[in-house]
C-alpha cells in the first residue's frame, strides 16, 4: 500500500479503530489525525477491521495485475475493489485504500502505458489525480456529474505536464439512460 499511499497515512490506518476514538474523543492529535486523513468522516467512518479490509482489497488488486503481468490470465476481477476516490494521504467516498492506483502501479512493471476506464457513476478522482502529470496512464471517467459527489470530473480536466491530454472525462447529466450511455461510451471507445 505504500507504493502509492503516504507513510503517514497507513501508520494512522494501521492503528485507527472505533476504540482508539471512544479513549481519545478529546484528544486534540488524534482529532487532528482523524481530520486530516478524512478518516471517520460521515462518508468514510471508521470501524474495527478497517486497515485488515484495506489490505485485503488492496492485495487482491495487487494479485490480479500480477497474474496479468506473468500471463497466468487474461482476465481478472476484484469485486471487493474500484476504491477509486482514495487519495495519497486522505480518505474520501468509502474508500480508504486506492487499489486501482496499486493495481495500475504494478501492470506498469511490465507494460509502458495503461488505459484506465471507469465507468462507476462517481468520478474516479483519486485515480485521475494519482496519474494527472503521467503520460504512461490515461484515464477515461464516464460519470454524473454536476452537484454530485465529488463535484470533480469537468470535461476540460485533462491533465498537466507530461499528463496533458491523457485524462479523458466524459461527465454526464442525471437521467441518461442506458441507449443514450451506450452510444456515448461506444462512441468514445
Amino acid at each position: 500500500m505504500s507504493a502509492f499511499h503516504s507513510p503517514e497515512y497507513i501508520a494512522h490506518l494501521k492503528q485507527v479503530a472505533p476504540s482508539l476514538l471512544e479513549k481519545n474523543a478529546h484528544n486534540t492529535d488524534v482529532n487532528q489525525a482523524m481530520a486530516d486523513f478524512k478518516v471517520g468522516e460521515n462518508d468514510c467512518p471508521c470501524f474495527e477491521g478497517m486497515f485488515e479490509f484495506s489490505q485485503i482489497s488492496a492485495g487482491a488488486s495487487i494479485d490480479a495485475a500480477i497474474k496479468l503481468n506473468h500471463k497466468s490470465t487474461d482476465i481478472a476481477i476484484n469485486w471487493g475493489g474500484g476504491l477509486h476516490h482514495a487519495k495519497k494521504q486522505e480518505a474520501s467516498g468509502f474508500c480508504y485504500v486506492n487499489d486501482i492506483v496499486l493495481a495500475i502501479l504494478e501492470l506498469l512493471k511490465y507494460h509502458n502505458r495503461v488505459l484506465y476506464i471507469d465507468i462507476d457513476v462517481h468520478h474516479g478522482d483519486g485515480v485521475e489525480e494519482a496519474f494527472y502529470t503521467s503520460n504512461r496512464v490515461m484515464t477515461v471517467s464516464f460519470h454524473r456529474y454536476g452537484d454530485f459527489f465529488p463535484g470533480t470530473g469537468d470535461v476540460k480536466e485533462t491533465g498537466v505536464g507530461e499528463g496533458q491530454g491523457y485524462s479523458l472525462n466524459v461527465p454526464l447529466r442525471r437521467g441518461i439512460d442506458d441507449t443514450s450511455f451506450l452510444n456515448i461510451y461506444n462512441t468514445v471507445n
